[in-house]
């Protein structure tokens, strides 16, 4: 009886993530970051004029929505090549909380974290250096 409560709960709770996310993507695709004020607004980038790694993030996340790459990539590269990754993290854990099994884990050595600081890092330097900026 025990595991069968267990598992409903485990249910319930991967309900409320996929309504969750699916709530908070159907607020990004239907309203555009730049004519909404209600979206956060990056704050190294409102004191210092500066672009953070995620600047252009949402934008870029409601273009990709609507099929649009190149306006996206425009907006925020790094997020538009690390989407596929993140995809396949997401219905990894979907995978798992939904049948049980282990789902491999291909980044699981804690030396691939530290290679995502690095690339966010020098991202964040690389977009800010005067050549390459843009006003996105």
């Amino acid at each position: 009886m025990e595991t069968a409560g267990k598992a409903k709960g485990q249910g319930l709770k991967l309900a409320a993530m996929i309504g969750g996310a699916t709530a908070l993507l159907a607020v990004l695709f239907l309203f555009a970051p730049e004519e909404y004020s209600f979206y956060p607004r990056c704050l190294l980038h409102t004191l210092t004029g500066l672009q953070c790694p995620g600047c252009g993030g949402l934008r870029a996340a409601h273009q990709l929505l609507h099929g649009n790459v190149a306006a996206a990539f425009h907006y925020n590269p790094l997020l538009v090549l690390l989407s596929p990754l993140l995809a396949a993290f997401v219905i990894a854990a979907i995978g798992r909380e939904t049948t049980g099994r282990t789902v491999p884990r291909l980044f699981k050595h804690p030396l691939w974290i530290w290679v995502l600081v690095g690339l966010l890092i020098a991202y964040g330097i690389t977009r800010n250096l005067p050549l390459l900026r843009s006003g996105g």
